[in-house]
């Protein structure tokens, strides 16, 4: 239970006490002694106090509080039949902390209690008993109503911070995933770009050379700027400029590479995980591949959207590690498969249902 909801509850066990108004009746109707009065307030105390406990008691220990609650309803009827609303709140109790059944047979020894005084003291009628029996049925069933709210509530409050444990943890996956694939193809490029740098040196190109480290030390700035979005919410500058990037990283590795088709233009949010599924899987070609030739082909019919990359560096297996098992869970959100398949090159597929 929340600090706020505790709170409200706690205000509404003081509205509660308004219905000892009941008790207090008999002290103004009927004539009672001055002694009488004295000690039927002073009951008052200890009861508001066992009340309170009983409130703050679990199942286990409720038994306690209610007990002392009763026996100071049957101290006190002998000088003031105003006890009787002390009984009902001894029902309400006995209704919220024990099942049904429990309850029910509580409820009833609590009437019985009730006619036992009512022999006892020798009242000269039996509507004490009857309209106590009433009220105590009808409070004790308000208690197990109040139970059922309780738990009912309680397992609203469950459940919400279940699905806030949720997210967070999807969030945490998706941003590993995000750093993964970001990561994966900046570090891939800046390792070619330093090997570039390190052989034009070498040969003297000194100009050349500067060039490469120019566009690392723009790689660098920009995989740092793509980190940031990442952990607040991926930004991108779009898919189209995205690949055209990619397939310029595949070049500087070396690749000749085509692009075959018309780039579509596509909701934001899938556009962010299809530039990610992009980026690993060049990634892999950059640090992977032993081809000389790489194709990115887009088709769109009415009914998918098919993306292919193939490259002719032919390995002789291909394991499923994190990048590839990324890839899957970002495109089953949107209902794609991502599949790969070894022949004379080697073909990664994505395939999603045609975007409206």
């Amino acid at each position: 239970m929340t600090e706020a909801t505790q709170s409200k509850e706690d205000k509404l066990a003081w509205v509660y006490l308004v219905n000892l108004v009941f008790y207090l009746i008999p002290i103004f109707v009927d004539e009672m002694q001055p002694w009488e009065i004295a000690l039927s307030l002073a009951a008052l105390v200890p009861f508001i106090y066992c009340y309170f406990w009983a409130y703050r008691s679990t199942t286990a220990n409720a038994y306690r509080p209610i007990i002392a609650m009763i026996t100071i309803g049957v101290l006190v009827t002998p000088i003031n039949t105003g006890s009787l609303s002390l009984f009902t709140f001894a029902g309400f109790f006995l209704g919220f902390f024990y099942p049904l059944r429990t309850a029910i047979y509580s409820l009833l020894g609590l009437i019985g209690l009730l006619s036992l005084l009512n022999a006892s003291l020798n009242f000269d009628h039996y509507y004490w008993v009857i309209y106590g029996a009433g009220l105590i049925a009808g409070v004790g069933l308000f208690g197990v109503a109040e139970r059922k709210r309780v738990e009912h509530k309680y397992q609203q409050q469950k459940s919400q911070t279940e699905i806030q444990q949720l997210a967070t943890m999807l969030e945490r996956e998706r941003i590993a995933r995000d750093l993964h694939d970001i990561m994966g193809h900046s570090l891939s490029s800046i390792s070619l770009k330093a090997e570039l740098a390190e052989k034009l040196i070498a040969n003297n190109d000194i100009e050349q050379a500067r060039l490469q480290l120019t566009e690392l030390n723009s790689i660098a700035r920009d995989s740092l700027s793509q980190i940031r979005q990442t952990v607040s919410g991926y930004k991108h500058k779009g898919l189209s400029a995205s690949v055209t990037q990619l397939c310029q990283t595949l070049r500087d590795k070396g690749l000749s590479v085509s692009l075959i088709g018309n780039i579509p233009k596509l909701k934001p949010e899938l556009e962010t995980q299809l530039i990610l599924s992009l980026t690993e899987l060049c990634s892999n070609i950059v640090r992977h591949s032993k081809g000389t030739r790489c194709e990115l082909h887009f088709e769109q019919t009415a009914t998918q959207l098919r993306i292919a990359i193939t490259d002719d560096g032919c390995p002789s297996k291909i394991e499923q590690g994190n990048g590839l098992i990324g890839i899957n869970e970002r495109l089953a959100k949107f209902q794609g498969v991502l599949a790969w398949e070894l022949a004379d090159e080697c073909q990664f597929t994505i395939t999603l249902p045609a975007q409206g």
